[in-house]
């Protein structure tokens, strides 16, 4: 649409005011094209005719809903008075300081102390993307130390602005962000030591001025160093133009550098009193500025804090004590008089003190001094010349001395504090935080204002730049057309200033020239720049000074001073004096070619990012400007190639108010910080840009019914906008995002508000019409009943008069006497034909009842007897029936029983088939290694085979070479016989024709040379050859020596294989002993089935016939008619008789499953006690053997005796015989009753110790699983029992072998009685019925033995004593499995609480029952070390940590309940208190515990924080519960391109389903419920503080709405306790401060009434924290309202009287103090037992 249409009535505009900047005003009339007037109305009331140009209309005003945004680019119109009052609303009514521009950061100066530093803002702010929190200089140095982590990109954060806008302030909680969030893990506290250099730097160089308390006088880039860890290892410093003339000037009302300030107030401490200094009013230095005190500050203490970060720093006493000797000679070299002599001269005396002090203190000569400060030397080509100084002119040449030697001081301090700040590693990455001056303009300007504004032009070139490429980069990662936006280049100015023949290079020109003066420079530039260059002004008033534009605004310089400051010379008599000091420090600083030490020159490697101009004179590098340029060059390559960040400080006011805002001097920054330019830039273009979800969720109360129905909400939004704004050029669709220009949002805005407007005029329309149809119809309905009876009243007084009266009274008389005579006449004849009736009546109802009673007599007799037979029957069947709930009760106790043994004994059968896998894979293995042994036999013989023959070639080979070797020997002592003739001969040739032939001499001395040449080659080639023969012979030897040492290990591995086979071979003998032990357990198990089967078929017979004699017992039917409906209803009421057989049938069905368990049961027992069954049964086997071979001979007896009477002979003394016999078999059956009775106790005996066995075997079978290692010791032990047990059935033998002979006795004698006895007829009779009665009494002894040994081995349990016995050297085993191995899943199912701390309480007992001081003290120590170590190991695993905790809790309340002390055993049962500790006081060890245990529960509730934390803020703040009532308000801020876009939404349920993971984990590892309620209170005050900081620092969520989804969120919360039964944990307290916040959001906030209501319904918010919710409010829409300044001051007003805390945030690492409840444990020792899965099979319960 066009802009002109926006210009409606009530719409409102800004207009430009002297005072205010700009103004609003509100459209009274309509505006249309042409118009020149524009009629407006004033906030006041007053009405304006506002000339206007329709090329240039005033400036829109952004809707209400749009003000206070958090970035200034969010606004719809993008302009300098929009950007001017968004600040004003954010900074004088909200007192927020710090607002967004884009990428700049706007720091507002509330000179006023906030609580927004604290480190709980810094952890706030820390992971957070730059949108998602208010703005905040921690929020710009999280987005640089993300960068930098996740790009591994070095980042800078540039801080600008003038004196007084708190540039330094920004730069110290920037770095001290980077310390805080990147803590490094060595104890070197880097990061401790950066935050020390702060104060050093701005004592040596801050001071007051007149528009700030502590301004810096000096630019300074401090480089921030990281590994690879993004920790800190080191820092840099690198610092600009110290203002250097501040040490010897001030003006009225500023001060010199602190320093000077601090000495001088600690001048009478005592490590002071040899620098000789008094107060700073004694010193011209320090009291030019007239006030040398700061109000609030102490100097003093500002001393102490500055010694002791040189102390942190590294620099000893003896260094500070130099520093501070250089410091007050300058202030003593100022009080230095000179006097003038003349016109022509001056003097110094000799004798001055300060001047005597100031040579005492640098080591200096005081004459030359004196003579040197009023002289100068002057060099020609022919002479020197010495030339006396003016006062004036040594006035100066003292001040340039003090000047340069402050400032080789402050290059030196910053030098050695780079020094204590470097580091070892290798820098991985870096960010560098710039401190430097802002444009500055004064009303004189000289050369620091110059220097500072070139620096100035440079950087917003350079941030101009930046912003360009930002937004090109936007533009094109969302695919929209880029077009060119044009905005100021200010390289113009920069060629002006540094340039080829620029400014600079003119200045240093001249101060090259010998009488260069500040008038010829300024000469050349009016000669070069007027009128060639529009930047370069002449000044019409004024000779002595140009004008430059800059691109804040135009600047005049006055010229004078130029040449002296950019030279910068000291005379060269005094430079020579201070060289020559014996002050070491004082003398390096003037020493001839130093080193320069440039901090960056190690450290630094930065590329530029684009070409920049280099200086190429070699002349220029002595003056300052030269300097300060290079410095410049450098600080902008390092920017270029770093990710820059912008902060803009601004000074709000001069008169230092807090949250005072002055319009003018903030425009007037803003235009010099580039704010305005980013403002400008992003107006251009699309400044407004929304996702399609925002632009959906904000904008679809403007979408048809059509348009809603589509699917694809970027399809529907795009539909939508074409549909609203017709032209198609003011906006784009991207990717993700919409972009608008400048004035489209507030149109949608409007258009919006329009819609709803005409919604709630239609809504109040209905609602209005309704209820004035409510009120019409109420009225109507009593207007209908007044009617009514006015009408009847009406018709009776209009039908009644007086006669009509009388006639009806008279008829009412007559109708009345004649009405009671007819009546009076019925009655009487109803009267006596009703007495009549009731006489027959009554007369026959007395003989009916009096036969009635006849023939009923003996029936009442008979139903007494009848109901007392049904009574008695009545009540055997309820006993009955409560008999068999008993049974099913205990039933299923014993069914629970033994199920419990049934897992035992499945976990038997599992290692039995185990141990079997285990023989096959034995076997396999051993298959495997005999296969292998032969293979390494095979091997074994071929190596010594190679090895033989190896040999033998070896030493043939050696023995050739020992041969050849002598024959060279003998060869070279050949040669060396044959050398020696020859040279024998030689020298005589030489000698006979010496003086002959001097020529051949030389020749033959020549050949002579070569010989020996020749020969010393062969000789070397001799050697070589003789060297080469030896390694290879050394090579050779050891080479055998390796092929023995393989032998050798061949022998041994074949030994240990051997070992291997014989090991493997015993194993697998035992395995087939195990199963023949398994076979016999299996058809145990097969016998016992079906036994179990066989008495289930008689229980269920048995309960068969019981269910129907019940049943047959009455007849239900019967007895159901015998009652009445009553009786009915009461016997349903009780359960009595009717439910009876129901309850039958149920305990029928229980008996069932009863028997399927005692089948279960009997399995589980006879695999119990199967591997001693075995040994039994073969014993019984063996007695019943012996009785079959006693039975065999009595039917071989009553054969013999048959035979004898077949023959019928007859024997006379028979008699006699027959006697002695029946005594012979009593004597026998006496015996055998003996041995009968001790065979019994040697079963008993056997029994016993087969029980013991049995234990024994099964911590045996147990200790296998866990330690192979101790197999073969347990299994000789058990064959050392077998043998014991063989031995005494061996003894039994040898018994009944002497029953044989008995036998054989027996049957001798028989055979002598046929042969002397035939006829025994009648005493076979005899012997036979003797003979049945004896086979008799062996069965039954057989069956008696039988039944013995069932009853020993089903004997019942033991009694335990509730210890468990270990053996010293399993110590170490017990802690490894039952702390340090043990895993809490899987393990606390079917587990009693606190199990391994029971356990190991059980051990303690036994140690203290042994009164062995020493095993408890070990058996302690470890386990405490114990459970610290698992603790260490798992300190992040929150399930490892509750386990431990609860254990932990467990054993220090067993250490409590048993150690006899009588405040902890009132809850023992007399079982308990039997089982306290007998010998040893715990109770140290009861202290060592609880302190672990609260380590453990720090460290718990730790990792539930950092569990849980992420998820509080998305699920409580930003997560909408209540669905329809949104919270977003239309910021349509950019979120930073860095931000990621969190994938993972959270939601309130995420934070409820955390909640109760935590629940239940700790209530299933047992914790305590009283320390389950503190980890939950814990938890809440997290959340609680959590929301409440979060709230705090996002001003976008506090509205109405969010108040309300947060109090729903509270709700859920409630909810949740509410659900686990904690309500009496204190944790809704806790949630107390977010509940009334999230009240403090709803509430009304206009009137008085409302501020008192505040002021005492919000008790747990402080009075900082209530002031900020309500200056934070901001309105979602326009019908709500904002909150007034003057409403925030009443409310202030109520609060003034709190004493409460001045902190902001809540401490969210604030622990409450944690508290163990003492709870007795309920589970007696005596029945726990260790389960298998622990791997304990070495305890032994006694």
């Amino acid at each position: 649409m066009a802009v002109a249409e926006l210009y409606t009535q009530y719409n409102r505009v800004w207009i430009p005011d002297p005072e205010e900047v700009w103004k609003s005003a509100e459209i009274a009339k309509d505006y249309k094209v042409g118009d020149k007037v524009l009629q407006l109305l004033l906030e006041d009331g007053t009405e304006l005719d506002y000339a206007v140009d329709p090329e240039s209309l005033p400036p829109l005003r952004n809707p209400d809903i749009l003000v206070g945004e958090n970035d200034l680019t969010a606004l719809s119109y993008l302009h300098e008075p929009a950007v001017l009052h968004n600040l004003r609303i954010r900074f004088a009514e909200s007192k927020l300081i710090y607002t967004y521009s884009g990428i700049i950061l706007v720091a507002m100066n509330p000179y006023k102390q906030l609580p927004i530093y604290g480190d709980a803002i810094i952890h706030a702010y820390s992971g957070q993307n730059m949108g998602d929190m208010d703005p905040h200089i921690f929020a710009v140095a999280e987005e640089a130390y993300k960068q930098m982590a996740r790009n591994n990109r070095n980042q800078s954060i540039i801080v600008s602005g003038e004196s007084g806008a708190g540039k330094t302030v920004s730069a110290r909680y920037a770095m001290r962000y980077f310390a805080t969030v990147s803590k490094s893990s060595s104890t070197a506290h880097v990061e401790d030591k950066v935050l020390a250099s702060n104060p050093i730097t701005e004592a040596v160089g801050n001071a007051k001025t007149t528009r700030n308390d502590n301004s810096s006088r000096f630019g300074k880039y401090t480089e921030i160093s990281f590994d690879d860890r993004n920790q800190i290892i080191g820092a840099n410093m690198r610092t600009y133009l110290l203002e250097k003339s501040r040490v010897v000037f001030q003006s009225e009302n500023e001060r010199n550098y602190h320093i000077f300030y601090q000495l001088c107030a600690s001048a009478q401490q005592s490590e002071f009193k040899h620098l000789k200094l008094g107060s700073a009013e004694e010193f011209n230095y320090t009291r030019m500025g007239g006030n040398t005190v700061i109000e609030g500050v102490n100097d003093r203490a500002d001393m102490i804090e500055t010694q002791k970060t040189f102390t942190l720093l590294g620099f000893k006493e003896d260094f500070q004590m130099d520093v501070f000797k250089i410091l007050a000679a300058i202030l003593h070299l100022g009080n230095v008089q000179i006097t003038a002599v003349g016109n022509e001269r001056s003097s110094v005396s000799e004798d001055d003190s300060h001047l005597k002090v100031f040579c005492e203190l640098l080591g200096l000569e005081s004459s030359k001094v004196a003579q040197w400060l009023c002289n100068r030397k002057i060099i020609t080509s022919s002479e020197t010349v010495v030339k006396p100084m003016t006062r004036p002119q040594a006035v100066n040449a003292r001040d340039a001395l003090a000047k340069k030697i402050y400032a080789h001081l402050f290059e030196f301090i910053v030098e050695r504090i780079n020094q204590a700040l470097q580091f070892s590693g290798k820098q991985h990455t870096f960010i560098g935080v710039l401190d430097i001056y802002g444009f500055e303009t004064f009303d004189v300007n000289s050369f620091e204002q110059f220097c500072i504004n070139y620096a100035n032009e440079k950087l917003q070139q350079q941030f101009n730049l930046h912003v360009f490429k930002l937004e090109q980069e936007e533009y094109m990662k969302e695919d929209i057309p880029w077009t060119l936006i044009d905005f100021y280049d200010n390289q113009p100015v920069i060629d002006l200033i540094e340039a080829k023949m620029g400014i600079l290079e003119l200045l240093d020109e001249e101060c090259l020239l010998p009488h260069g003066t500040d008038e010829n420079w300024l000469q050349k530039l009016y000669n070069n720049f007027v009128n060639k260059n529009s930047l370069f002004e002449k000044p019409r008033m004024s000779n002595t000074s140009f004008i430059i534009q800059h691109f804040a605004d135009k600047v005049e310089y006055k010229c004078e001073g130029f040449l002296e400051k950019n030279r910068d010379t000291v005379y060269d008599m005094l430079v020579e004096i201070l060289r020559a000091s014996k002050f070491h420090l004082c003398a390096n600083f003037f020493q001839e070619n130093p080193v320069p030490s440039s901090p960056f020159s190690a450290t630094i490697t930065v590329k530029s990012a684009k070409q920049v101009i280099k200086p190429n004179s070699k002349h220029f590098r002595t003056t300052v400007g030269s300097k300060f340029r290079s410095s410049l060059y450098l600080l902008m390559e390092t920017l270029n190639a770093t990710t820059p960040h912008y902060v803009r400080c601004i000074k709000p006011n001069d008169e230092k108010l807090p949250f005072e805002f002055d319009s003018k001097r903030i425009v007037q920054q803003l235009r010099a910080c580039g704010v305005l330019e980013t403002i400008r830039i992003s107006a251009q273009s699309y400044p407004s840009r929304w996702t399609y979800i925002e632009f959906y969720s904000r904008y679809g109360i403007l979408m048809t019914k059509q348009e809603l129905s589509f699917s694809d909400k970027k399809e529907m939004c795009k539909v939508v906008l074409h549909r609203l704004i017709q032209d198609s050029n003011q906006y784009q669709f991207g990717k993700t995002k919409i972009f608008f220009r400048a004035g489209q949002v507030a149109y949608l805005e409007k258009l919006r508000l329009d819609k709803l407007r005409q919604s709630c005029i239609v809504i109040q329309k209905h609602i209005r019409g309704w209820l004035q149809r409510r009120k019409f119809l109420r009225e109507r309905q009593a207007a209908l009943i007044i009617q009514q009876y006015f009408r009847g009243q009406q018709t009776v007084r209009k039908a009644i008069t007086a006669t009509a009266l009388k006639e009806a009274w008279a008829a009412i008389v007559i109708q009345k006497h004649c009405r009671g005579y007819l009546v009076r006449n019925l009655y009487q004849l109803i009267r006596v034909a009703a007495v009549t009736i009731q006489a027959y009546t009554r007369g026959f109802l007395a003989r009916r009842s009096y036969r009635k009673m006849l023939e009923e007599h003996k029936a009442v007799i008979l139903q007494k007897y009848a109901r007392a037979w049904l009574a008695r029957r009545r009540f055997q069947n309820i006993r009955r029936f409560v008999l068999n709930i008993q049974l099913t009760y205990r039933v299923q106790r014993l069914q629970k029983k033994l199920e419990d043994q049934n897992k035992e004994n499945h976990g038997l059968v599992e290692k039995l088939t185990s141990l079997a896998a285990l023989r096959a894979g034995d076997v396999e293995k051993i298959q495997k290694l005999e296969t292998e042994l032969e293979r390494a036999a095979a091997h074994r013989q071929n190596y010594e085979e190679k090895g033989k023959r190896y040999r033998g070639a070896m030493e043939e080979k050696l023995a050739k070479l020992q041969k050849h070797n002598s024959e060279l020997e003998i060869q070279k002592e050949q040669i060396q016989l044959k050398l020696q003739e020859k040279t024998e001969e030689l020298k005589e040739k030489m000698d006979n024709l010496t003086k002959q032939l001097f020529d051949d001499v030389q020749k033959e001395e020549q050949q002579r040379i070569l010989l020996e040449k020749s020969f010393e080659l062969k000789t070397q080639d001799y050697e070589k050859q003789i060297q080469s023969l030896k390694e290879e012979i050394k090579a050779l030897k050891d080479e055998k020596m390796q092929l023995q040492r393989q032998v050798e290990e061949e022998h041994i591995t074949s030994a240990g294989l051997k070992g291997e086979v014989a090991r493997l071979s015993q194993q697998a003998k035992t395995i087939s002993e195990f199963e023949k032990e398994i076979e016999l357990l299996q058809a145990q198990k097969i016998d016992v089935e079906k036994h179990v089967q066989s008495q289930k078929r008689e229980m269920r017979e048995k309960m068969s016939e019981i269910t129907r004699q019940l049943l047959e017992s009455y007849d239900i039917e019967d007895v159901r008619s015998r009652l009445s409906v009553e009786d009915l209803e009461h016997l349903n009421e009780d359960g009595e008789l009717w439910f009876a057989y129901e309850g039958l049938k149920k305990a029928t069905r229980v008996l069932e499953s009863h028997f399927q368990s005692q089948k279960n049961c009997y399995e589980k027992e006879i695999e119990a006690l199967n591997f001693k069954v075995v040994h039994l049964s073969q014993e019984i086997n063996h007695l019943q053997k012996l009785f079959r071979e006693e039975n065999d001979i009595n039917e071989s007896i009553r054969h013999e005796v048959a035979r004898l009477t077949s023959e019928n002979m007859m024997i006379p003394d028979f008699k006699q015989q027959i006697s002695e016999l029946e005594k012979q078999k009593q004597d026998l059956e006496i015996r055998l009753r003996e041995q009968t009775e001790k065979m019994k106790g040697k079963l008993e005996e056997l029994s016993n110790q087969l029980n013991r066995n049995r234990e024994e075997e099964g911590t045996q079978r147990k200790a296998i699983e866990a330690q192979n290692e101790t197999h073969s010791k347990e299994k000789e032990k058990l064959i050392d029992k077998i043998q014991e047990m063989q031995e005494a059935s061996e003894h039994l033998k040898k018994q009944f072998e002497t029953e044989r002979e008995v036998k054989s006795n027996f049957r001798q004698e028989a055979s002598r009685l046929t042969l002397e006895n035939r006829d025994l007829e009648e005493e076979l009779d005899v012997k036979d019925r003797v003979i049945k009665k004896l086979q008799d009494q062996v069965r039954t002894l057989t069956k008696t033995v039988e039944k013995a040994n069932d009853v020993h081995l089903s004997s019942g349990p033991r009694e335990y004593l509730g210890m468990l016995e270990y053996k010293r050297e399993d110590e170490a085993k017990l802690i490894q499995n039952l702390i340090l191995d043990l895993k809490p899943r899987g393990v606390v199912v079917n587990m009693i609480p606190g199990l391994p701390a029971h356990i190991l309480f059980m051990c303690v007992r036994y140690a203290d029952s042994l009164n062995d001081a020493n095993m408890l003290k070990s058996l302690m120590n470890s386990t405490i070390n114990g459970i610290k170590q698992v603790v260490k190991e798992h300190l992040e695993d929150f399930e490892m940590l509750s386990f431990w905790l609860s254990n932990t809790c467990h054993f220090l309340n067993c250490l409590k309940q048993y150690s006899g002390e009588e405040e902890f055993m009132k809850h023992n049962s007399p079982h308990q208190n039997k089982n306290c500790l007998n010998n040893f006081d715990l109770s140290e060890y009861r202290q060592i515990l609880s302190d672990v245990a609260i380590r453990i529960y720090h460290q718990f509730i730790v990792v539930m924080e950092n569990n849980i934390q992420p998820i509080i803020v998305p699920g409580m703040l930003e997560y909408e519960s209540l669905q329809g009532i949104s919270g977003l308000k239309p910021t349509g801020f950019r979120k930073r391109s860095s931000s990621i876009d969190d994938t993972d939404a959270y939601t309130m349920t995420s934070v409820l389903q955390q909640l109760s993971y935590f629940y239940s984990t700790m209530c299933q590892n047992g914790l305590d419920p009283e320390l389950v309620r503190q980890a939950v209170k814990q938890l809440f005050f997290l959340i609680g503080a959590v929301t409440l900081n979060s709230l705090f620092l996002r001003k976008d969520m506090c509205s109405c709405r969010k108040g309300m989804q947060i109090r729903c969120n509270i709700s859920y919360l409630e909810e949740w306790l509410k659900d686990k039964n904690l309500q009496n944990s204190l944790a809704k307290e806790t949630l107390e401060p977010v509940s009334q916040a999230a009240w403090l959001l709803q509430v009304k906030k206009t009137t008085d009434s409302d501020a008192k209501e505040i002021y005492e319904r919000c008790t747990s918010l402080s009075a900082v924290q209530i002031i900020k919710i309500l200056n934070s409010y901001t309105p979602i829409d326009d019908f709500e309202k904002r909150v007034t300044p003057s409403f925030v001051r009443k409310v202030q007003a109520l609060l003034n009287s709190r004493e409460d805390s001045s902190q902001l945030m809540l401490d969210t690492k604030y622990l409450f103090q944690v508290t163990f409840p003492f709870t007795p444990s309920p589970h007696a020792l005596e029945v726990i037992e260790i389960p298998s899965s622990f791997k304990l099979g070495f305890l032994t319960r006694l």
